[in-house]
């Protein structure tokens, strides 16, 4: 294949991020707004720092309309860390796990480790294809301290099209892969937590979302300092010394975001790149995704080919072309693609031409 396409990251994560926030952040890498200094400088306790921080917050805000008995904690390490850290703070005599695939299940394990937990396996089968269970065939008894859900799997391609009814209020949710694609409510939740590499910014940042109560309920006993949700509260996410850059990233995605028209813009992009992307495998016998419609993922679509000896030569061409990171995640093979906020529909546009004409050569 002879034609090569401007880079496109496909990657589940680090995802890419939008150029212009790369280019910002270039221009200001060694000297932000005239101070002859880079942000990697800077104290994360100085007033210059302040500003950044509070800026991204404020935009956050903005972006999500997060009501003020809500704080915005910005917590060093991935979300991973708060498989632990959810059922440290909020786990006191039952919780549900909602499971839909491998980050539930990691989560589910965690939380196993610190009380009762009541686990829900959500993956069905429909028409042949993967699709999440009916709420109505949960079978969840009430008195739940909190439901756990993840509503988008970035590894299966399996994404809830609303919170569940069920536990409004008490919801906790990992929304690593899917944060600022598409509205939500705010106060259907007490804890949302996202990992920032996918579609806020660069790892090692995780963005939390707590409501006021959660926080002033105490944590387990055992807890840590740094791992208590009041500790980051009290002390402004500066407890200890939080990873500034990838903070000030995500403060110039923001940004981004809000100049792009928000939410609702993402939004409407979203669906635009992942219907494009799913018409054309759905007509074609060469590729096949395996994800019912009713829960296929706007954010990471998985497909493979009709002949899976051509998946190799599939992703070499793909890379040579401009195309990376295609390859799906190990535990279920085929490819990836995945279409964060930062992705153009030109990437998407690019990568269904190739699909073409490598169908066209191998096919």
């Amino acid at each position: 294949m002879k034609k090569h396409w401007p880079p496109y990251n496909f990657s589940a994560g680090p995802a890419m991020l939008p150029k212009q926030v790369m280019e910002q952040a270039q221009s200001e890498f060694t000297d932000w707004r005239g101070k002859g200094l880079s942000v990697l400088d800077f104290s994360h306790r100085g007033t210059d720092f302040t500003e950044i921080a509070e800026k991204a917050e404020a935009d956050l805000r903005q972006l999500l309309n997060i009501p003020k008995n809500y704080r915005v904690l910005f917590a060093a390490g991935g979300a991973s860390f708060q498989f632990a850290m959810v059922p440290m703070n909020c786990l006191r005599n039952r919780a549900v796990y909602v499971d839909t695939g491998i980050w539930g299940s990691k989560a589910i394990k965690e939380a196993k480790q610190f009380g009762q937990v009541d686990v829900v396996n959500a993956l069905s089968e429909r028409d042949g294809l993967q699709a999440i269970l009916p709420e109505s065939e949960w079978g969840i008894e009430q008195g739940f301290d909190y439901l756990h859900f993840t509503p988008n799997e970035t590894i299966g391609g399996v994404e809830f099209s609303d919170a569940p009814v069920v536990g409004r209020g008490q919801l906790i949710a990992d929304m690593s892969s899917n944060i600022l694609s598409r509205k939500i409510n705010v106060e259907d939740y007490a804890v949302i937590y996202a990992g920032a590499q996918k579609n806020i910014g660069p790892a090692g940042l995780t963005i939390l979302i707590v409501r006021d109560d959660i926080i002033q309920q105490p944590a387990a006993q055992s807890a840590p300092s740094l791992m208590r949700y009041s500790t980051l509260a009290e002390s402004g996410s500066m407890y200890n010394t939080p990873p500034t850059y990838s903070w000030y990233l995500a403060g110039l995605v923001f940004d981004w975001l809000i100049k792009q028209g928000g939410v609702d813009v993402m939004e409407q992009r979203a669906n635009e790149r992942s219907q494009k992307l799913y018409q054309f495998i759905d007509k074609r016998s060469f590729y096949a995704n395996p994800i019912h419609p009713s829960a296929r993922s706007r954010m990471n679509i998985p497909f493979t080919l009709a002949d899976e000896s051509l998946n190799a030569r599939f992703l070499e061409q793909a890379e040579m072309a401009g195309l990376h990171y295609l390859k799906g995640h190990r535990s279920v093979g085929g490819m990836r693609a995945s279409l964060y906020n930062a992705m153009p529909v030109a990437g998407v546009d690019a990568l269904i031409e190739f699909m073409v004409e490598f169908e066209r050569t191998h096919g």
